[in-house]
């Protein structure tokens, strides 16, 4: 399994998904079209939760999303979850500028909704 990597542009975020259980996701989302942009990324995680690393961690580190995004983000972290199921472990960490409580309280809602623990670290 390769590592894949997207640069950020003004719409889209940097995306980091390495073999090694990395996944970063920084930057803005705001597509026109998540799925086109967001299909070759839920592709590699499916493949990845198939043989995922002993430790998966995730860090969303974003300064804006859509609600389109919101809810591909939540599904790829829904499927990320999958990784217990291989007796593998994953830890989410939700990045947020001191300050920014919109991204703050996305973060604590995401948490809720797939029922796992986050890690809230605020920057600056």
């Amino acid at each position: 399994m390769k590592e894949l990597r997207i640069s950020p542009t003004k719409n889209s975020p940097e995306i980091i998904l390495s073999p090694d259980g990395i996944i970063k996701i920084m930057g803005r989302s705001i597509h026109e079209n998540v799925a086109e942009f967001f299909t070759p990324i839920e592709e590699w995680i499916v493949e990845y939760i198939e043989v995922p690393a002993d430790m998966t961690c995730v860090d969303m580190n974003l300064e804006y999303f859509n609600s389109a995004s919101a809810k591909v983000f939540i599904h790829l972290l829904e499927l990320l979850k999958h990784v217990s199921l291989k007796n593998k472990k994953f830890i989410f960490n939700w990045y947020y500028e001191a300050g920014d409580e919109d991204i703050l309280e996305r973060g604590e809602y995401f948490e809720v909704v797939l029922d796992v623990p986050f890690n809230f670290i605020k920057i600056g």
